[in-house]
């Protein structure tokens, strides 16, 4: 089956080279399929050529709304086969699902979306506002007193965690870990060798996510008492770091994302 690989290779992201992970990613894909690379702006017009998109490194959506907006809509009234899925209840709905994990008690950075709600989190001397349709920390801003219009920011207490991890997933299958050691300098990154606990915390947000195909990743930062609490629950196009990686992880790696692929495909 023929695929439609949407990215944005010339993306300026902070850290991170777009453009080489997926260079690197298709030229092991074409192993198995014939693909065509486009850019999100172009996949509404493009995708009723191919059997399925697969959307990878594609930007914050925030810069193409529009676009991506009218391609989710096309895609979902066409039946397209979209990879990942667009059924993920993470950031790929939107930032409402850290204010739904909270409100269940799971461990995740406690949020609400309205400065009239402050006394439902930690008293702490500052507080992290953003919006809620935001990425990349765009429009982040920290403050004693939060302010904003009631249902468009996030309003959470400014943790001083110890480090950020992530947690690398195919379909519900676990694949590596990568942690900045420096909270300072977030795509500083090394790998990471999870506890059995670190385990359980990131696939409570896997299950909860009920996605049957796709990748995910589950971004988290020690907190000071030592417990992981989530940051984002990542489902629509994260960014794998792969270069990272030993070559027979990035290679398992691959390896796993083609057979998901595959059976998503024969679904």
């Amino acid at each position: 089956m023929a695929l439609l690989y949407v990215t944005d290779l010339a993306y300026p992201a902070r850290g991170r080279r777009y453009g080489d992970e997926d260079v690197f990613l298709t030229s092991r894909l074409r192993d198995r399929f014939p693909l065509a690379l486009c850019h999100p702006r172009d996949a509404a017009a493009l995708m009723g050529g191919f059997e399925a998109v697969v959307v990878r490194n594609s930007g914050p959506v925030l810069h193409h709304q529009e676009a991506y907006d009218h391609f989710r809509a096309a895609a979902l009234a066409a039946g397209t086969r979209v990879y990942n899925p667009l059924t993920g209840r993470g950031d790929m709905a939107g930032k409402q699902y850290l204010l739904d994990l909270t409100a269940e008690g799971l461990p995740v950075i406690p949020t609400v979306d309205d400065p009239a709600h402050l006394d439902r989190l930690p008293q702490v001397p500052v507080y992290a506002v953003k919006p809620k349709q935001g990425a990349d920390s765009i429009g982040l801003a920290f403050t004693a007193e939060p302010t904003g219009p009631a249902g468009e920011v996030l309003i959470q207490p400014k943790i001083d965690f110890v480090y950020e991890v992530s947690f690398y997933f195919v379909d519900d299958a676990f694949q590596y870990a990568l942690y900045a050691p420096d909270p300072a300098r977030r795509w500083e990154l090394r790998p990471y060798e999870p506890t059995a606990a670190d385990l359980d915390f990131a696939r409570t947000f896997i299950a909860w996510n009920t996605l049957d195909h796709g990748i995910q990743r589950v971004d988290a930062c020690r907190a000071p008492s030592g417990e992981l609490l989530l940051v984002e629950l990542e489902d629509l196009n994260p960014y794998l770091s792969l270069d990272l990686l030993p070559s027979d992880t990035r290679d398992a790696f691959v390896t796993a994302f083609a057979r998901s692929l595959e059976a998503f495909l024969a679904a």
